[in-house]
């Protein structure tokens, strides 16, 4: 039943992506993530540093076999894993997307695309000394589930590299469930909790890890502000390194933030 259940979620999922056909509320949803956030990002810095962090992170992929999970068309680091790694294998449940980023490694002849569920069967391969997963891992719900499979797929000292939302400061866990009854990708959308992230950490060794948009996110109120634009992107750079640095030693401020990066390494066998 379970699995069956799944097979429907991963059907309504793949159409989703591959139509982008969105309700009025996850149209608005998504204006704000993808204009005011992404702005705030770039400007802040917040988009370079997180680039470079899981650049740093995947270290020499010079033998590493890489799985980058729900890739959809790739981005650019995508891109550098496709180029530099031994093995990449991207993973996605959107035929539409894996199309998309077959034609753009077909240039890497160590690089395969599939379209596949993670958690089925016919996905056989593992052995990953590195699995990128960009804004993926909160599409599952069952994380149990999920974590077990993630554990089965790494090599013996493998790491994971995760990017994905926190639903833990009171502002944003206030809007999203305002906004959840009405979101058209509500079944497979489940940002992280305390309880989420404390799964991770029990089950994998979190190496490092960086919290972003904490006191970053309230940024776009300084347009309200009368100050000098020089000014305004002052502050909030100084808030986004101060959220940089704090999340990575202090779990309370991080459960502050909106989005967190963790490098998971792959417990030993006592």
């Amino acid at each position: 039943m379970k699995e069956e259940q799944r097979k429907k979620i991963n059907e309504r999922q793949r159409d989703f992506y591959n139509t982008k056909k969105k309700n009025l509320a996850t149209r608005i949803w998504s204006y704000f993530r993808n204009g005011s956030l992404n702005r705030i990002k770039k400007e802040t810095g917040v988009e370079k540093d997180i680039y470079n962090l899981h650049k740093e992170w995947f270290g020499d992929l010079k033998w590493k076999k890489v799985l980058d999970l729900g890739c959809y068309a790739g981005n650019s680091l995508s891109m550098f894993l496709a180029e530099n790694s031994k093995q990449y294998i991207g993973i996605d449940l959107s035929e539409l997307g894996i199309k998309r980023l077959e034609r753009r490694i077909g240039k890497f002849p160590n690089a395969e695309v599939k379209a596949v569920d993670f958690l089925s069967n016919e996905f056989v391969e593992k052995d990953f000394d590195l699995i990128y997963a960009y804004g993926v891992l909160h599409h599952f719900k069952d994380l149990d589930e999920l974590i077990v499979r993630l554990d089965e797929k790494l090599s013996e000292e493998g790491i994971i590299v995760s990017h994905d939302p926190l639903k833990t400061s009171w502002p944003i866990k206030f809007i999203r469930a305002v906004y959840r009854p009405f979101q058209s990708d509500k079944e497979w959308e489940w940002p992280f909790s305390r309880t989420s992230y404390y799964k991770f950490k029990n089950a994998f060794n979190i190496l490092e890890r960086r919290a972003v948009l904490g006191k970053a996110k309230w940024s776009a109120l300084l347009n309200f502000m009368p100050l000098p634009d020089s000014s305004k992107l002052e502050m909030a750079r100084k808030w986004h390194e101060n959220d940089w640095v704090r999340s990575a030693d202090s779990e309370e401020y991080m459960f502050t933030c909106m989005h967190l990066s963790m490098l998971m390494q792959k417990r030993k066998n006592d």
